[in-house]
C-alpha cells in the first residue's frame, strides 16, 4: 500500500472531514490523492506532500 511520502502514524489519525470515514491514499495523475472509504466516497487530493481535507476541494469518488 503507497502511504504517498506521508507520515504512516498522519494516516492512522486523519479522517473525512464530511462523513468521518478512513481515508485510503492512492497513487494518482497529478501525484496523489486520499479516497473516504466511508459513506460519502469523496477524494481528497494530495499536493506537495500535503493533505488538502477541504470538502469543497474534494471530488466524488464513487
Amino acid at each position: 500500500m503507497t502511504t504517498l511520502g506521508l507520515d504512516p502514524a498522519l494516516l492512522e489519525i486523519i479522517v473525512c472531514p464530511e462523513c468521518h470515514g478512513d481515508l485510503e491514499p492512492r497513487e494518482s495523475a497529478d501525484g496523489g490523492e486520499l479516497a473516504c472509504q466511508g459513506t460519502c466516497g469523496l477524494v481528497y487530493p494530495v499536493r506537495d506532500g500535503i493533505p488538502v481535507l477541504l470538502v469543497d476541494e474534494a471530488r466524488p469518488g464513487r
